[in-house]
Parts: structure tokens; sequence; C-alpha cells
């Protein structure tokens, strides 16, 4: 019988506002957002909690944000510095586990399945975490503690902000029974509002669902939503290793019929780059590229080396990637390459 793992998910209340409001206490009660300017149609890269009760959240153009909130108090942000912090918490983490996989500046997986501290309790470790990246950095941690990657995920987010949510083993069932399925990793609006179409709401409904059935209605990701409905995860931990990319993509309920409405749906995929970007402290990047999927499942990827992400070059890209298909597009993505440490290094060096 193999060993029921335990992992952590620990994830930095409102990271980049926090650092902040750790700094600068008078920020504390008043609503606060880190995010681009409104006339260059920047984007909320995250927000306090009193900003979040405005209906403020992280992705949202700054210009309705402060529509919403017009005595928002924004800041452009220093990331320098939430990298120092990061580097801090990472250290903590390391010091528990060297099964660490961060995923951004403010949130990592921790494998801590084999540690033999606090008599081996991931609830423990989960609370010591907590503690000690409060008392060395000021930043509060959510944690959630699960035996797979996905419900550490979910619970870390299930009692935020500070909050601790443990998931055990003889519990997932239950767990799962009312976790509505737009809260399962990958299952975005269009795949969310499809499986209302079905009827399906709950991972209880969802795993009513035969194999076969749900591999016809979703493809690959069928079996995947299978999985998840019974609970299974098999991914680990990876440790830390170099990233090449940074994307985001959308599937759309009914497809783009020409490039005109291509073109409308670049906006949304922007913000959503703009806002994953900042949270990994706006990396160097190397070039741009879009990802087109047609209504005949065919795909067409295109890049460009040195161009900076905005709508004009993934405008540009998209255009010529449209026209090797020229038909109805079911999917977009838009991304760019990061620049490897030799790259960065070249780009330092003065002209």
């Amino acid at each position: 019988m193999s060993q029921v793992r335990k992992i952590l998910h620990a994830d930095c209340d409102c990271f980049f506002a926090a650092v902040e409001m750790r700094d600068d206490p008078s920020l504390c009660d008043i609503p606060l957002a880190i995010g681009g300017r409104s006339e260059r149609r920047g984007v909320i890269a995250t927000c306090n909690y009193p900003a979040r009760a405005f209906g403020i959240h992280s992705a949202m153009p700054t210009a309705r944000a402060l529509r919403l909130c017009p005595t928002l108090t924004l800041l452009p942000g220093d990331f320098e510095r939430y990298r120092e912090v990061s580097h801090q918490i990472q250290a903590v983490f390391h010091e528990l586990t060297p099964l660490v996989e961060p995923l951004s500046l403010d949130e990592a997986f921790l494998d801590v399945t084999d540690v033999t501290r606090f008599k081996g309790s991931a609830t423990w470790m989960a609370r010591w975490l907590k503690q000690e990246c409060l008392a060395r950095t000021g930043i509060t941690v959510s944690v959630g503690v699960a035996p797979t990657k996905f419900l550490a995920k979910i619970a870390s987010d299930w009692d935020k902000p500070d909050g601790l949510t443990v998931i055990p083993p003889d519990d997932v069932t239950r767990f799962l029974r009312t976790l509505p399925v737009r809260k399962l990793h990958g299952v975005g609006p269009a795949t969310g509002n499809r499986l209302a179409a079905l009827g399906i709401t709950t991972c209880e409904e969802l795993g009513q669902l035969g194999l076969e059935q749900l591999v016809d209605e979703f493809g690959k990701f069928g079996k995947r939503l299978f999985e998840l409905a019974r609970g299974i995860d098999e991914r680990p931990v990876k440790v830390e290793r170099e990233r090449k990319s940074v994307s985001v993509e959308t599937t759309f309920a009914q497809d783009l019929p020409n490039m005109a409405q291509c073109l409308e749906a670049l906006e949304p995929l922007g913000e959503r780059l703009n806002e994953r970007l900042a949270r990994h402290g706006h990396p160097s990047l190397a070039g741009v590229f879009v990802k087109v999927r047609f209504n005949d499942f065919s795909l067409t990827t295109l890049e460009s080396r040195g161009l900076a992400p905005s709508r004009d070059s993934f405008a540009r890209l998209l255009e010529q990637a449209w026209s090797r298909g020229k038909r109805p597009v079911r999917l977009l993505g838009v991304g760019v390459r990061l620049a490897s440490p030799i790259q960065q290094s070249q780009l330092a060096l003065p002209i």
C-alpha cells in the first residue's frame, strides 16, 4: 500500500498590498491596490481586503477599479522589495522541506510526507509555517493541507485571510460531495458553463458521469475531470525549475466566427497575462507569442522575439496566425517567452 502524501499549499494574503501595509501602517484600513495607471490601460495586480469590499479584484482594469472606489489608493508596486520578502518566505519553506515548488512570488506547494518534525503532523507543520512567516516577515500566509495538490490549493483559499484548512485523507469524499465544480483546477468560465448546461454544479454530480461520457464531451480534459471529481491527483511537487514562458488562454463556449471577434477577445486575455506577470515579479522577457486552436482542433502558434507584450504586438501575430486556418476559433492564448539567465546578463550589459 502506497504512502498517503501530505501536501501543503501556502499562499500569502494579498501579498504585494501586504508588503506595502506592513511598511506603511497608514495604508492598512483604507482601500489599496497595486497596479498600472488607468491612463495607460493598466490592470490591478492585487488589492487589500478593504478594496475587495468594493468588488475590486486582480486582473480588473484600473479604470474600472477607480469607478468602483474613487478613493482607492493606487501604488505602482516595488517588485524588487516584493522579491526580497518572497525570498525570506521561501527560506522558511525550505527549512521545513527541500520539496518546494514555487508557483509565483507569493505561493508554493510543499511536500511534507517524509518530514519527521512536529511528530509528522502536517497540521502542526502548517501552523509553524504561518507563525514563522509572520514573525520573520510580518506577512500572513494562508495554508491548505491535503493529500493532493489540487485539494491543498483549494484548502488554502477556503478561509482567507490568515486561514488554515485541513482536508484529512478520510475526509476527501465528504469534502468533494458539495464542492462546486468551478473550484476545480482547469475549470474556467466556458467549461463551467458547459457543465452547468449538463446539470453539473458539484463534484458529487460530476462523479456520476462516466469516463467515456466526459471524454466525449470534453476531450482529453474529460479524463482529468473524471479524476478530480474522485479526489485523484497524482502530480508530484516539483522542485523549482527554470520557467521558460508565462501564458494565459481561453476556450470559448461558442467558437469565434471571424478575425474581428478574435481581436475583441485579446483585451481580457492581455489583462490576465499582465496580472500573471505581476505575480511573477515582472520577469525579463525575450518575446511574445499567440496560440490559436481552430474549430477543427488544428493548432497553430506564432511567436516573435524582441517584441514587448502589448495589444498591438498580439494583434499583429494573431492576424498572421488566423490567416493560416481562416476558420472559427475555439481557443485563444497569449504569452511571453522569458529571458534565460544568459540573455538577462546580456540585457544588463552597457551599450
